[in-house]
Protein backbone atom coordinates (compact mmCIF):
# COMPACT_ATOMS: atom_id res chain seq x y z
CA UNK A 1 0.00 0.00 0.00
CA UNK A 2 1.52 3.25 -1.00
CA UNK A 3 2.31 5.78 1.82
CA UNK A 4 0.15 8.10 0.47
CA UNK A 5 -3.18 6.12 1.47
CA UNK A 6 -2.75 6.62 5.00
CA UNK A 7 -4.21 9.82 7.13
CA UNK A 8 -1.27 12.28 7.89
CA UNK A 9 -0.50 11.52 11.02
CA UNK A 10 -0.28 7.90 10.65
CA UNK A 11 2.01 8.78 7.52
CA UNK A 12 3.85 10.54 9.90
CA UNK A 13 3.93 7.72 12.49
CA UNK A 14 5.06 5.77 9.67
CA UNK A 15 7.58 7.50 8.68
CA UNK A 16 9.20 8.22 12.60
CA UNK A 17 9.06 4.65 12.65
CA UNK A 18 11.04 3.57 9.78
CA UNK A 19 13.37 6.56 9.37
CA UNK A 20 14.76 7.00 12.99
CA UNK A 21 15.77 3.32 13.47
CA UNK A 22 17.44 3.68 10.23
CA UNK A 23 19.20 6.63 11.31
CA UNK A 24 20.50 5.28 14.32
CA UNK A 25 21.78 1.69 13.13
CA UNK A 26 24.01 4.00 10.14
CA UNK A 27 25.30 5.83 13.01
CA UNK A 28 26.14 2.48 14.80
CA UNK A 29 27.90 1.30 11.76
CA UNK A 30 30.04 3.92 11.57
CA UNK A 31 31.70 3.06 14.73
CA UNK A 32 31.51 -1.08 14.06
CA UNK A 33 33.31 -0.41 10.76
CA UNK A 34 36.15 0.66 12.58
CA UNK A 35 38.82 3.56 12.41
CA UNK A 36 38.16 5.66 8.87
CA UNK A 37 37.88 9.25 8.00
CA UNK A 38 34.80 9.61 10.96
CA UNK A 39 36.59 7.42 13.82
CA UNK A 40 40.31 8.06 15.12
CA UNK A 41 42.07 4.77 15.87
CA UNK A 42 42.03 3.84 19.30
CA UNK A 43 45.43 2.00 20.24
CA UNK A 44 45.31 -0.39 22.78
CA UNK A 45 44.78 -4.32 23.03
CA UNK A 46 42.11 -5.55 21.12
CA UNK A 47 40.64 -7.20 23.98
CA UNK A 48 40.04 -3.89 25.48
CA UNK A 49 36.59 -1.82 24.65
CA UNK A 50 35.12 -0.40 22.76
CA UNK A 51 35.21 -2.69 20.32
CA UNK A 52 34.92 -2.61 16.01
CA UNK A 53 35.32 -5.22 13.46
CA UNK A 54 38.57 -3.12 12.10
CA UNK A 55 37.19 -3.15 8.06
CA UNK A 56 38.90 -0.13 7.07
CA UNK A 57 36.30 1.57 5.45
CA UNK A 58 36.76 4.42 2.82
CA UNK A 59 36.25 7.54 3.37
CA UNK A 60 33.31 8.34 1.04
CA UNK A 61 31.36 5.04 2.41
CA UNK A 62 31.70 6.74 6.28
CA UNK A 63 30.57 10.03 5.26
CA UNK A 64 27.81 8.64 3.19
CA UNK A 65 26.54 6.77 6.01
CA UNK A 66 26.73 10.07 7.96
CA UNK A 67 25.02 12.01 5.87
CA UNK A 68 22.15 9.29 5.30
CA UNK A 69 22.33 9.01 9.57
CA UNK A 70 21.79 12.89 9.31
CA UNK A 71 18.52 13.01 6.86
CA UNK A 72 17.18 10.41 8.02
CA UNK A 73 17.43 11.76 11.65
CA UNK A 74 16.16 14.49 10.77
CA UNK A 75 13.01 12.92 8.67
CA UNK A 76 12.28 10.65 11.22
CA UNK A 77 12.25 13.23 14.33
CA UNK A 78 9.99 16.29 12.73
CA UNK A 79 7.77 13.20 11.59
CA UNK A 80 7.74 11.31 15.02
CA UNK A 81 6.89 15.50 16.42
CA UNK A 82 4.34 15.69 14.17
CA UNK A 83 2.76 12.07 15.36
CA UNK A 84 3.45 12.15 18.57
CA UNK A 85 0.26 11.33 19.86
CA UNK A 86 0.36 8.27 17.77
CA UNK A 87 3.60 7.01 18.75
CA UNK A 88 4.87 3.83 20.80
CA UNK A 89 4.19 4.57 24.41
CA UNK A 90 7.24 6.51 25.67
CA UNK A 91 8.70 3.66 28.12
CA UNK A 92 9.62 1.57 25.17
CA UNK A 93 10.80 4.46 23.12
CA UNK A 94 12.94 5.48 26.06
CA UNK A 95 13.94 2.25 26.24
CA UNK A 96 15.52 1.46 22.65
CA UNK A 97 17.06 5.00 22.76
CA UNK A 98 18.92 3.99 26.18
CA UNK A 99 19.82 0.71 24.24
CA UNK A 100 20.95 1.99 21.65
CA UNK A 101 22.96 4.87 23.62
CA UNK A 102 24.65 1.94 26.01
CA UNK A 103 25.56 0.05 22.51
CA UNK A 104 27.72 3.46 21.36
CA UNK A 105 29.46 3.37 24.29
CA UNK A 106 31.38 -0.51 23.44
CA UNK A 107 31.90 0.92 19.94
CA UNK A 108 34.76 4.39 19.03
CA UNK A 109 33.56 7.22 19.57
CA UNK A 110 32.76 9.00 15.79
CA UNK A 111 32.59 11.91 13.90
CA UNK A 112 34.57 14.33 15.40
CA UNK A 113 37.97 13.91 17.28
CA UNK A 114 37.09 15.77 20.45
CA UNK A 115 37.84 12.42 22.70
CA UNK A 116 41.17 12.47 22.35
CA UNK A 117 41.11 15.48 23.53
CA UNK A 118 39.46 14.75 26.70
CA UNK A 119 41.96 11.85 27.53
CA UNK A 120 44.94 14.06 27.05
CA UNK A 121 43.70 16.24 29.52
CA UNK A 122 42.89 13.22 31.73
CA UNK A 123 45.81 12.28 31.71
CA UNK A 124 47.78 15.15 32.21
CA UNK A 125 46.00 15.25 35.54
CA UNK A 126 46.53 12.04 36.32
CA UNK A 127 50.30 12.46 35.78
CA UNK A 128 50.13 16.37 37.80
CA UNK A 129 50.44 18.10 35.12
CA UNK A 130 47.70 21.30 34.93
CA UNK A 131 46.04 20.76 32.01
CA UNK A 132 44.09 24.64 31.91
CA UNK A 133 48.18 25.51 31.48
CA UNK A 134 49.82 22.72 29.65
CA UNK A 135 48.91 21.43 25.63
CA UNK A 136 49.36 18.54 24.28
CA UNK A 137 52.57 19.20 22.42
CA UNK A 138 54.36 19.65 25.44
CA UNK A 139 54.44 15.93 26.09
CA UNK A 140 54.21 14.47 22.65
CA UNK A 141 55.72 10.82 23.10
CA UNK A 142 53.10 9.94 25.82
CA UNK A 143 51.22 7.04 24.38
CA UNK A 144 47.73 9.05 24.88
CA UNK A 145 48.71 12.92 25.22
CA UNK A 146 50.46 12.11 21.74
CA UNK A 147 47.44 10.68 20.02
CA UNK A 148 45.34 14.28 19.89
CA UNK A 149 45.02 15.40 16.13
CA UNK A 150 43.86 18.79 15.94
CA UNK A 151 44.00 20.88 19.29
CA UNK A 152 47.94 20.57 19.99
CA UNK A 153 49.02 23.40 21.50
CA UNK A 154 45.24 24.37 23.19
CA UNK A 155 44.82 24.01 26.64
CA UNK A 156 41.52 22.84 28.20
CA UNK A 157 38.60 24.83 27.68
CA UNK A 158 36.53 22.50 30.13
CA UNK A 159 35.38 22.91 33.77
CA UNK A 160 36.85 21.25 36.90
CA UNK A 161 34.07 18.95 36.54
CA UNK A 162 34.58 17.65 32.95
CA UNK A 163 38.39 17.53 34.40
CA UNK A 164 37.97 15.55 37.03
CA UNK A 165 35.75 13.16 34.46
CA UNK A 166 38.95 12.69 32.30
CA UNK A 167 41.23 12.31 34.86
CA UNK A 168 39.62 9.26 36.73
CA UNK A 169 38.78 7.72 33.00
CA UNK A 170 42.87 8.10 32.64
CA UNK A 171 43.65 6.04 35.76
CA UNK A 172 41.59 3.58 34.76
CA UNK A 173 43.31 3.21 31.35
CA UNK A 174 46.47 3.94 32.27
CA UNK A 175 48.70 3.62 29.27
CA UNK A 176 46.23 2.69 27.03
CA UNK A 177 44.12 5.16 25.15
CA UNK A 178 41.80 2.79 24.23
CA UNK A 179 40.45 2.19 27.50
CA UNK A 180 40.72 5.51 28.56
CA UNK A 181 38.00 6.43 26.03
CA UNK A 182 35.87 3.65 26.85
CA UNK A 183 35.50 4.77 30.40
CA UNK A 184 34.46 8.23 29.55
CA UNK A 185 32.28 6.63 27.36
CA UNK A 186 30.55 4.51 30.00
CA UNK A 187 30.26 7.97 31.62
CA UNK A 188 28.70 9.86 28.61
CA UNK A 189 25.97 6.80 27.89
CA UNK A 190 25.82 6.90 32.13
CA UNK A 191 25.05 10.58 32.11
CA UNK A 192 22.41 10.25 28.48
CA UNK A 193 20.54 7.71 30.35
CA UNK A 194 20.22 9.62 33.62
CA UNK A 195 18.54 12.13 31.56
CA UNK A 196 16.00 10.38 29.34
CA UNK A 197 15.12 8.94 32.80
CA UNK A 198 14.71 12.44 34.48
CA UNK A 199 12.78 13.16 31.45
CA UNK A 200 10.83 10.75 31.57
CA UNK A 201 9.54 11.38 35.26
CA UNK A 202 9.19 15.12 34.84
CA UNK A 203 6.48 14.16 31.88
CA UNK A 204 4.58 11.96 33.22
CA UNK A 205 1.66 13.46 34.18
CA UNK A 206 1.03 13.76 30.26
CA UNK A 207 1.32 11.13 28.76
CA UNK A 208 1.97 12.47 25.12
CA UNK A 209 4.31 14.85 26.66
CA UNK A 210 6.21 12.26 27.72
CA UNK A 211 6.38 10.50 24.25
CA UNK A 212 7.12 13.51 22.75
CA UNK A 213 10.28 14.08 25.75
CA UNK A 214 11.68 10.47 24.88
CA UNK A 215 11.39 11.61 20.98
CA UNK A 216 13.51 15.09 21.81
CA UNK A 217 16.52 13.62 23.25
CA UNK A 218 16.24 9.35 23.82
CA UNK A 219 15.20 8.70 20.55
CA UNK A 220 16.07 11.18 18.91
CA UNK A 221 18.75 10.68 15.84
CA UNK A 222 20.29 13.29 15.63
CA UNK A 223 20.55 13.99 19.53
CA UNK A 224 22.30 10.11 19.54
CA UNK A 225 24.29 10.82 16.59
CA UNK A 226 25.85 13.79 18.04
CA UNK A 227 26.53 13.37 21.54
CA UNK A 228 25.88 9.54 22.39
CA UNK A 229 28.16 8.12 19.45
CA UNK A 230 30.29 11.30 19.45
CA UNK A 231 30.86 11.17 23.28
CA UNK A 232 30.89 14.64 23.71
CA UNK A 233 31.25 16.65 27.15
CA UNK A 234 27.99 18.38 26.62
CA UNK A 235 26.51 15.43 27.35
CA UNK A 236 27.20 15.43 30.66
CA UNK A 237 26.61 19.26 31.28
CA UNK A 238 23.37 19.06 29.96
CA UNK A 239 22.07 16.11 32.27
CA UNK A 240 23.56 18.06 35.19
CA UNK A 241 21.84 21.37 33.97
CA UNK A 242 18.31 20.51 32.64
CA UNK A 243 18.20 18.06 36.04
CA UNK A 244 18.49 21.22 37.90
CA UNK A 245 15.80 22.89 35.58
CA UNK A 246 13.79 20.08 36.23
CA UNK A 247 13.91 20.07 40.42
CA UNK A 248 14.87 23.57 40.95
CA UNK A 249 18.39 22.59 42.68
CA UNK A 250 21.73 24.63 42.42
CA UNK A 251 24.02 21.67 43.09
CA UNK A 252 23.44 20.50 39.97
CA UNK A 253 23.12 23.59 38.23
CA UNK A 254 27.18 24.55 39.78
CA UNK A 255 27.99 21.11 39.17
CA UNK A 256 27.02 21.17 35.21
CA UNK A 257 28.61 25.14 34.36
CA UNK A 258 31.59 22.91 36.29
CA UNK A 259 31.57 20.91 33.35
CA UNK A 260 31.14 23.96 31.09
CA UNK A 261 30.02 27.19 31.35
CA UNK A 262 28.18 28.40 29.03
CA UNK A 263 25.44 25.90 30.11
CA UNK A 264 24.64 27.86 33.08
CA UNK A 265 22.84 30.25 31.02
CA UNK A 266 19.58 27.96 31.75
CA UNK A 267 19.74 28.97 35.76
CA UNK A 268 17.65 32.11 34.49
CA UNK A 269 14.83 29.97 33.81
CA UNK A 270 15.27 29.03 37.81
CA UNK A 271 15.96 32.45 38.69
CA UNK A 272 13.02 33.57 37.05
CA UNK A 273 10.32 31.60 38.39
CA UNK A 274 11.52 31.48 41.76
CA UNK A 275 11.92 35.15 42.27
CA UNK A 276 8.63 35.69 43.89
CA UNK A 277 10.12 33.33 46.64
CA UNK A 278 13.42 35.31 47.62
CA UNK A 279 14.36 32.47 50.55
CA UNK A 280 13.65 29.90 47.84
CA UNK A 281 15.96 32.01 45.04
CA UNK A 282 19.12 32.36 47.45
CA UNK A 283 19.76 29.21 48.25
CA UNK A 284 19.56 28.02 44.93
CA UNK A 285 21.73 30.82 44.01
CA UNK A 286 24.01 30.50 46.91
CA UNK A 287 24.06 26.36 46.09
CA UNK A 288 25.03 27.17 42.66
CA UNK A 289 27.70 30.07 43.74
CA UNK A 290 29.36 28.09 46.23
CA UNK A 291 29.92 24.81 43.93
CA UNK A 292 30.74 26.70 41.18
CA UNK A 293 33.50 28.99 43.13
CA UNK A 294 34.93 26.06 44.91
CA UNK A 295 35.50 24.06 42.33
CA UNK A 296 37.09 26.83 40.24
CA UNK A 297 39.19 27.90 42.97
CA UNK A 298 40.67 23.78 43.58
CA UNK A 299 41.06 24.08 39.87
CA UNK A 300 43.86 26.49 39.87
CA UNK A 301 44.48 30.01 38.56
CA UNK A 302 44.39 29.35 34.52
CA UNK A 303 41.01 27.06 34.49
CA UNK A 304 39.21 30.04 32.73
CA UNK A 305 41.78 30.96 30.53
CA UNK A 306 40.64 28.63 27.46
CA UNK A 307 37.66 30.02 28.24
CA UNK A 308 38.31 33.90 27.68
CA UNK A 309 40.09 32.64 24.65
CA UNK A 310 37.18 30.87 22.87
CA UNK A 311 35.08 33.85 23.52
CA UNK A 312 36.49 35.47 20.87
CA UNK A 313 36.71 32.65 18.47
CA UNK A 314 34.23 32.74 15.41
CA UNK A 315 33.56 28.88 14.08
CA UNK A 316 33.23 28.29 10.24
CA UNK A 317 29.56 27.32 10.15
CA UNK A 318 27.88 30.13 12.26
CA UNK A 319 26.45 33.43 10.37
CA UNK A 320 28.93 35.61 12.28
CA UNK A 321 31.71 33.89 9.78
CA UNK A 322 29.86 35.34 6.71
CA UNK A 323 29.62 39.09 8.88
CA UNK A 324 33.27 38.38 9.23
CA UNK A 325 34.28 38.21 5.94
CA UNK A 326 31.94 40.76 5.04
CA UNK A 327 33.36 43.07 7.47
CA UNK A 328 37.20 42.41 6.18
CA UNK A 329 36.07 42.83 2.57
CA UNK A 330 34.51 46.92 2.91
CA UNK A 331 36.96 47.75 6.37
CA UNK A 332 40.05 45.94 5.47
CA UNK A 333 41.56 43.17 7.54
CA UNK A 334 41.46 42.67 11.04
CA UNK A 335 39.91 40.15 13.84
CA UNK A 336 36.78 42.43 14.87
CA UNK A 337 36.72 40.04 17.85
CA UNK A 338 35.03 43.15 19.71
CA UNK A 339 32.81 44.19 17.48
CA UNK A 340 31.41 40.42 17.05
CA UNK A 341 30.92 39.34 20.68
CA UNK A 342 29.34 43.07 21.09
CA UNK A 343 26.56 42.16 17.54
CA UNK A 344 26.07 38.85 19.29
CA UNK A 345 25.05 39.81 22.80
CA UNK A 346 22.57 41.97 21.39
CA UNK A 347 21.35 39.49 18.97
CA UNK A 348 21.51 37.07 22.27
CA UNK A 349 19.26 39.68 23.94
CA UNK A 350 16.94 40.46 21.13
CA UNK A 351 16.12 36.74 20.22
CA UNK A 352 15.80 35.96 23.89
CA UNK A 353 13.13 38.91 24.33
CA UNK A 354 11.19 37.75 21.35
CA UNK A 355 11.26 34.43 22.46
CA UNK A 356 9.70 34.96 26.49
CA UNK A 357 7.11 36.89 24.49
CA UNK A 358 6.37 34.26 22.11
CA UNK A 359 6.29 32.18 24.80
CA UNK A 360 4.07 34.16 27.30
CA UNK A 361 1.58 34.46 23.91
CA UNK A 362 1.42 30.88 23.72
CA UNK A 363 0.81 30.09 27.58
CA UNK A 364 4.04 28.74 28.44
CA UNK A 365 4.64 31.44 31.08
CA UNK A 366 2.34 29.87 34.05
CA UNK A 367 3.04 30.73 37.43
CA UNK A 368 4.89 27.65 39.09
CA UNK A 369 6.14 26.41 35.78
CA UNK A 370 8.19 28.79 34.28
CA UNK A 371 12.02 27.91 34.68
CA UNK A 372 12.01 25.21 31.74
CA UNK A 373 10.71 27.97 28.86
CA UNK A 374 12.52 30.67 30.31
CA UNK A 375 15.38 28.25 30.62
CA UNK A 376 15.07 27.08 26.74
CA UNK A 377 14.48 30.79 25.38
CA UNK A 378 18.05 32.11 26.39
CA UNK A 379 19.55 28.52 25.37
CA UNK A 380 18.26 28.71 22.00
CA UNK A 381 18.73 32.31 22.38
CA UNK A 382 22.73 31.40 22.86
CA UNK A 383 22.88 29.08 20.42
CA UNK A 384 21.23 31.23 17.65
CA UNK A 385 23.40 34.09 18.55
CA UNK A 386 27.07 32.92 19.23
CA UNK A 387 29.77 33.27 17.13
CA UNK A 388 31.36 29.75 17.75
CA UNK A 389 28.92 26.77 17.39
CA UNK A 390 29.77 23.27 16.79
CA UNK A 391 26.36 20.63 16.79
CA UNK A 392 26.63 18.81 19.65
CA UNK A 393 25.66 21.89 21.55
CA UNK A 394 22.05 22.05 20.59
CA UNK A 395 21.83 18.65 22.53
CA UNK A 396 21.55 21.67 25.46
CA UNK A 397 18.40 23.01 23.52
CA UNK A 398 16.47 19.44 22.83
CA UNK A 399 17.21 18.39 26.85
CA UNK A 400 14.96 22.09 27.45
CA UNK A 401 12.88 21.46 24.76
CA UNK A 402 11.72 18.15 25.93
CA UNK A 403 10.04 19.61 28.71
CA UNK A 404 7.75 22.43 27.35
CA UNK A 405 4.84 21.80 25.04
CA UNK A 406 5.00 21.76 21.16
CA UNK A 407 5.41 24.20 19.17
CA UNK A 408 6.99 26.20 16.16
CA UNK A 409 10.36 26.07 17.72
CA UNK A 410 10.52 22.27 17.24
CA UNK A 411 11.28 23.06 13.54
CA UNK A 412 13.69 25.71 13.77
CA UNK A 413 15.65 23.45 16.80
CA UNK A 414 15.66 20.35 14.16
CA UNK A 415 16.56 22.52 10.76
CA UNK A 416 19.21 23.80 12.99
CA UNK A 417 21.16 21.02 14.44
CA UNK A 418 20.45 18.60 10.64
CA UNK A 419 22.04 21.57 8.84
CA UNK A 420 25.02 22.24 11.84
CA UNK A 421 25.61 18.32 11.76
CA UNK A 422 25.67 18.39 7.47
CA UNK A 423 28.16 20.88 8.26
CA UNK A 424 30.51 19.63 10.15
CA UNK A 425 30.75 15.77 8.14
CA UNK A 426 33.01 14.76 9.78
CA UNK A 427 34.47 17.64 12.54
CA UNK A 428 37.72 16.43 12.07
CA UNK A 429 40.91 16.70 9.02
CA UNK A 430 42.34 13.29 9.30
CA UNK A 431 41.72 10.92 6.73
CA UNK A 432 39.09 12.96 4.81
CA UNK A 433 39.33 12.16 0.95
CA UNK A 434 40.96 15.30 -1.10
CA UNK A 435 37.43 14.89 -3.32
CA UNK A 436 35.27 15.61 -0.18
CA UNK A 437 37.32 18.90 0.14
CA UNK A 438 33.75 21.11 -0.50
CA UNK A 439 32.38 19.49 2.47
CA UNK A 440 34.19 22.19 3.83
CA UNK A 441 34.82 25.02 1.51
CA UNK A 442 31.22 24.93 0.31
CA UNK A 443 28.94 23.23 2.55
CA UNK A 444 30.55 24.55 5.69
CA UNK A 445 32.27 27.82 5.02
CA UNK A 446 29.40 28.99 2.87
CA UNK A 447 25.66 27.12 2.51
CA UNK A 448 24.98 26.68 6.17
CA UNK A 449 26.32 29.66 7.41
CA UNK A 450 23.87 31.48 4.82
CA UNK A 451 21.36 29.22 5.96
CA UNK A 452 21.55 29.78 9.54
CA UNK A 453 21.47 33.23 8.99
CA UNK A 454 17.89 33.11 7.18
CA UNK A 455 16.98 30.69 10.04
CA UNK A 456 17.94 33.20 12.67
CA UNK A 457 16.01 35.65 10.64
CA UNK A 458 12.90 33.75 10.48
CA UNK A 459 12.99 31.98 14.41
CA UNK A 460 13.06 36.38 15.06
CA UNK A 461 9.98 36.71 13.00
CA UNK A 462 8.24 33.82 13.70
CA UNK A 463 8.68 35.00 17.36
CA UNK A 464 7.89 38.65 16.76
CA UNK A 465 4.30 37.43 15.20
CA UNK A 466 2.82 36.29 18.69
CA UNK A 467 -0.34 36.94 19.34
CA UNK A 468 -1.61 36.73 23.08
CA UNK A 469 -3.00 33.61 24.23
CA UNK A 470 -7.21 33.61 24.19
CA UNK A 471 -8.49 35.01 28.05
CA UNK A 472 -11.30 32.50 29.16
CA UNK A 473 -13.96 35.09 30.44
CA UNK A 474 -14.93 34.99 34.09
CA UNK A 475 -18.58 33.67 34.11
CA UNK A 476 -21.22 36.40 35.79
CA UNK A 477 -22.38 35.43 38.99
Amino acid sequence: MPLSAFPGHARARLVALAASPLSVLCTIAIGLLGPSAMVPALPGRPWQPPYSLGLDPGGHLVVALGAAAILLGAAGLAAGLRAAEQMPPAHWTVLAGCLAAVALAFLPPSGSSDHLNYAAYGRMAALGHDPYATVPADLPGDPVIGRVEEWRTTPSVYGPVATFVQAVAAHIGGDSLRLTVFAMEAANAAAFVALAVVLHRATRDDPVRQRRAALLWAANPLVVYQLAAGMHLDTIATALVVAGVVYRRGLPLGLGVAVKVTSGLVALGVAWELRRRPRRLAAVAASAAVVVLVLYWLAGPHALDQVLNASRTVSLATPWKLVKTAAQAVFGSGAYHLEIQLGSLVVLAGLAALLLRRMSADGLLRDGAEAPPVALAFAVAWLFATPYALPWYDGLAFGLLALVPASGLDAFLVARLAALSLAYLPARQAGQPPDLGWLVSVVRAQAVPAFLLALTVALAWWAWRARPAARVPTPRA
